[in-house]
């Protein structure tokens, strides 16, 4: 009988992986895939292991197959490629898996897709590459840009934004850091909760889990249980990486400030700022679609934040219903390559190019144009991205205080703890790395203040 997605982790794998092929987001097709199945536990994380897994070490993994398919990967259907990265993917990276189990699920897998005609190659190949992969010649780090392309799985145009940016030791440190899994962390939500509160909790429900570095409201999950988090419905917490729980602290929100969230879905640092001002702040959060906006409100009504007006608004146009200089603080969390997330987003390695980058900033010029003339007299401007390419964050700051001289650029270590100085640049703004900062993603920041 053939499998189907909802009964054959492989299977779900397979389907989730094509429709990520043809445009789809990969981490809500898993959402939706897993909900809709039957699938244990076990077999759901080893379905979210192989999407993850496949898409986040493609390169890596296309290298190997390279090593043992007498033809370009490349002129092989897609349908019997995508069969052999998720079979390679599972004897390279998944030692509890036999190789045995791995090449005839593959196999088994392309005849129930009536790839019948595909399956003397992809045994073959398979086969070859659990007997020879040990010889593999991978790529040493001193040639560092085929080493990044090749081990850590970044694609040529990335591997050379990484090697622009960083000396190669830290780009090879950093390309590393970006081939593992992303680290799972809630952001405790101090309106019901404290965090000793929460770590007793989840220890107490068989989660192990510790105190995020920086952050005191963050927890780092180091393994989860086999049932739920405890306080999801009552709002306990909300998943949120610890960079992105830096940005709400640098904005410098205060109890009674009318503050402004541009590009606002999902809302995590919505309502962490809802969070920090003990929801006794006008918060009005924007965001371009109606469907986005509503996840918003669901987070706001499930943590309890009181204290936010979200609405549907393109920011590309200038927001005319809002006042000239209204705002105690705007926050511009603005659209950007998430290549400091690509952990999370792992397709997003193989949909974007230097093009985009390019085009992305010429958009974040845009925004933050049309938000700077509400900030007041005296009042701050937040720019960040979970990117580091240099278009997106640095060359922003400069483009942005010549075509703004009623800003000045303010250096956030004088704001924050002495124990984040690792944090920022020698100007001041927030730089984030997971191989420097407790696997953290990477993020950017800069805080601009209105000249009185």
């Amino acid at each position: 009988m053939a499998s189907r997605p909802d009964d054959s982790p492989r299977r779900a794998a397979y389907e989730i992986l094509l429709r990520v092929d043809e445009g789809a987001f990969a981490d809500l097709v898993l959402d939706t895939t897993l909900n809709r199945s039957q699938l244990d536990s076990r077999d759901r994380g080893l379905v979210t292991e192989l999407v993850y897994g496949a898409l986040r070490l493609r390169g890596r993994v296309d290298f190997a197959l390279s090593q043992f398919c007498d033809r370009p990967l490349h002129r092989l259907q897609p349908g019997v490629l995508r069969l052999l990265r998720l079979g390679a993917y599972q004897l390279l990276e998944l030692d509890r898996i036999p190789a045995h189990a791995a090449v005839n699920s593959s196999v088994e897998l392309a005849r129930e897709l009536e790839m019948d005609q595909a399956t003397g190659l992809i045994n073959g190949v398979l086969r070859a590459l659990a007997r020879g992969k040990a010889d593999i010649d991978w790529p040493d780090a001193s040639n560092i840009r085929r080493y990044l392309q090749h081990v850590c799985s970044m694609p040529v145009w990335l591997s050379k934004e990484l090697m622009r940016l960083l000396p190669n030791a830290e780009a090879r440190a950093l390309g590393e850091a970006l081939a593992q899994p992303a680290p799972y962390s809630l952001r405790v939500n101090t309106l019901k909760t404290k965090r000793d509160q929460l770590l007793t909790a989840l220890a107490e429900a068989g989660h192990r889990a510790h105190p995020c570095s920086y952050v005191p409201e963050g927890i780092l999950i180091d393994k989860r249980g086999d049932g739920p988090l405890p306080g999801d419905a009552e709002g306990w917490y909300q998943v949120q990486d610890e960079a992105s729980m830096l940005i709400a602290h640098l904005l410098d929100v205060q109890p009674g400030q009318r503050i402004l969230d541009c590009c606002a879905a999902p809302g995590g640092k919505t309502t962490h700022i809802a969070v920090l001002t003990d929801n006794r702040a006008e918060i009005v959060a924007l965001d371009k679609y109606p469907q986005r906006v509503a996840l918003i409100d669901q987070g706001a009504e499930r943590l309890g934040c009181s204290s936010i007006a979200a609405r549907e608004w393109d920011l590309s146009e200038k927001p005319d219903f809002l006042a000239p200089a209204s705002f105690d603080r705007v926050l511009l969390d603005a659209p950007c390559s998430g290549l400091g997330v690509l952990r999370r987003n792992p397709e997003s390695r193989w949909n974007k190019s230097a093009v985009n980058l390019r085009e992305l900033a010429v958009l974040q010029r845009q925004l933050l144009g049309n938000v700077a003339p509400l900030v007041k007299s005296g009042g701050r401007l937040l720019y960040s991205v979970c990117t580091f390419s240099w278009a997106e964050t640095d060359e922003q700051v400069t483009t942005f205080l010549a075509d703004h001289p009623e800003f000045q650029l303010e250096d956030l270590r004088e704001q924050a703890p002495p124990e984040w100085a690792e944090l920022f640049t020698e100007k001041g703004t927030l730089r984030s790395y997971p191989h420097r900062h407790a696997g953290m993603d990477a993020f950017f920041a800069a805080r601009f203040r209105r000249l009185d």
